[in-house]
């Protein structure tokens, strides 16, 4: 096998690979990235139909990256619903979604109590995050819950959740306590502070 060859089997391998991502944000920029490599092979063994095929693929997929790299950090991108905490759509997502939910907060086990408070938040008509947050008192939303769908996680629904939306400071809270265990947390980047090995939102400073 020459070097040619190589790079074909591997702008194929990278193909094969964006297809197994999860993330929509990570599969398009992946793709592009193999459709550049494959251009390139077929164009130095004069396959042009296959030139002009991943032209056109890299060409989608740059536009698909830019509107969501545009619409990444926009607040009007999202719609947060607040539902009652017993809801039973809300019981459905946390059921249909609860391995993947578990694995990045674990031992989490949710039961409804009166001091809670549930939100979807929605892009369009899709669901693609959960906040389940509780009275902690002392002016204290506790998150319990802070989950976004595996193909939104490289967005930033949070930003738009825990800031502009004003969920929190409407229901009188001055802070907000992130989940206790929640795996690779991203809190830091919006403005969330560690304090105990936990991460605090100090909403009068957020403003």
């Amino acid at each position: 096998m020459n070097w040619i060859e190589l790079v074909g089997w591997t702008g194929s391998a990278v193909l094969v690979v964006s297809l197994l991502q999860t993330r929509v944000l990570r599969l398009r920029g992946i793709n592009l990235v193999g459709c550049l490599v494959l251009i390139g092979y077929n164009a130095s063994v004069g396959v042009w139909p296959m030139v002009g095929l991943n032209v056109v693929l890299a060409v989608i997929n740059i536009v698909y990256l830019w509107r969501m790299l545009r619409s990444r950090h926009d607040a009007a991108s999202y719609t947060v619903l607040e539902v009652e905490p017993d809801d039973r759509f809300l019981g459905h997502v946390l059921d249909v979604h609860g391995e993947d939910i578990a694995r990045h907060n674990d031992g989490f086990r949710y039961r409804p109590t009166a001091q809670d408070s549930a939100y979807l938040v929605l892009q369009g008509d899709v669901t693609v995050g959960v906040v389940l947050a509780r009275d902690a008192g002392e002016g204290t939303a506790e998150v319990v819950l802070d989950w976004v769908t595996p193909s939104f996680r490289d967005f930033s629904p949070g930003e738009f959740v825990f800031g502009e939306s004003g969920l929190f400071e409407r229901r009188g809270f001055e802070r907000v306590l992130s989940p206790a265990g929640m795996q690779h947390p991203y809190y830091e980047r919006i403005g969330f502070r560690e304090h105990g090995g936990r991460w605090v939102l100090e909403l009068g400073d957020h403003r």
